[in-house]
């Protein structure tokens, strides 16, 4: 029994996305290694070498080398892993909404096209993240998306909206050509029992500091 969510998209690659437990990483690939980025909510990816880590300020992750773990966390951004199982070249994007809104998942396939992957066969998992009635924005906020994203917004109490971040990842990666992804539809803010929320916490005056780790690699 795993602590971890897997998704069924990505059956047969290593991966998993963490609950507020902490990750068995040798479980999902023994031997691995993990490498992570400083999360700027930006749209920059970089491709993971000798050289990535926390100082490289970055929100995607690609490879092409088994024997790593790509790794990104997060408290209701939405972490979204991406495998071309044929080709063997893996992504991660921590997709926040201003990373989102940038672009940081359509850099993430472009920088594993540049590695070999196809996009026909590159499939997309969007782990635990805040959900459409948890997330309410204003007025500002809503002016930062345009007319055609009107569906992602549900009207709220005056001069408020509820947005839902999932779908509008699944949307950017599926206008962007990725014809197979699976939301895990885990709202973070609505189950403190089993995940951290940023939001939630900010709310309740606790601390903010925890997140969820979610990975991907490729076997040796």
């Amino acid at each position: 029994m795993h602590d971890h969510l897997e998704a069924s998209v990505l059956a047969g690659i290593p991966h998993g996305f963490s609950t507020e437990r902490a990750l068995d990483l040798e479980a999902i690939l023994p031997g691995a290694e993990l490498v992570r980025v400083k999360q700027v909510h930006g749209n920059r990816v970089v491709v993971a070498n000798a050289e990535t880590s926390l100082a490289v300020e970055a929100d995607g992750i690609v490879s092409d080398r088994p024997g790593l773990l790509l790794g990104i966390v997060t408290a209701d951004c939405a972490p979204v892993l991406l495998a071309d199982p044929v080709a063997q070249v893996i992504g991660v994007a921590h997709a926040g909404w201003r990373g989102a809104l940038g672009g940081v998942l359509e850099n993430t396939l472009e920088a594993m096209i540049a590695l070999g992957a196809r996009l026909a066969d590159i499939r997309a998992a969007i782990g635990p993240t805040i959900a459409q009635p948890s997330y309410e924005v204003d007025d500002a906020f809503r002016a930062a998306f345009t007319d055609e994203d009107e569906r992602f917004f549900a009207g709220g109490r005056p001069g408020h909206w509820q947005f839902d971040l999932p779908a509008y990842v699944a949307r950017r990666l599926g206008t962007a050509g990725v014809e197979r992804i699976e939301d895990l539809a885990q709202d973070t803010y609505a189950q403190p029992d089993r995940f951290h929320s940023y939001r939630r916490a900010t709310h309740r005056g606790e601390k903010t500091d925890g997140r969820q780790l979610s990975v991907i690699g490729l076997p040796r």
